[in-house]
């Protein structure tokens, strides 16, 4: 079950995303984004880190992800995402998350709250992907 967000908290997020977008790695795309996910003991930021090899890349939500992670916080309650780059006119398809960070979602963040910079609506991991690959 999704718990919600403060106005404060959705704020806070997504400044959060938007300042870690502004230290990302995109010699290639020049598509900044940034990611901070909200877990029980802290936000956890991230950004994208291209590499020549294209496939070797490593996306914001992944990043940030990783780091909840890694620092042993697994109880994941919202994922604010910011693309700097993106102009105000794109659609929403532009500064959505990409099919492998949609499967990290839904792995590690299955009941969080999404929260994309600019979007005046919020998502549920379920409603971005509604039938993850499991090995249940």
């Amino acid at each position: 079950m999704i718990e919600g967000l403060s106005v404060r908290e959705r704020d806070q997020l997504t400044e959060t995303a938007r300042a870690s977008a502004a230290n990302a790695y995109a010699p290639y795309s020049k598509f900044r984004v940034g990611a901070a996910v909200l877990a029980e003991r802290g936000i956890y930021t991230g950004t994208n880190v291209e590499n020549a090899s294209f496939g070797l890349s490593l996306c914001a939500e992944r990043s940030a992800l990783a780091a909840a992670v890694a620092a042993g916080d697994r109880k994941i309650r919202a994922v604010a995402i910011a693309c700097i780059d993106a102009s105000r006119e794109s659609p929403l398809g532009a500064r959505m998350p990409c099919g492998a960070c949609r499967q990290w979602l839904a792995e590690l963040a299955p009941d969080a709250l999404i929260v994309i910079a600019g979007a005046s609506q919020e998502y549920s991991t379920a409603e971005l992907l509604p039938n993850p690959f499991t090995l249940g």
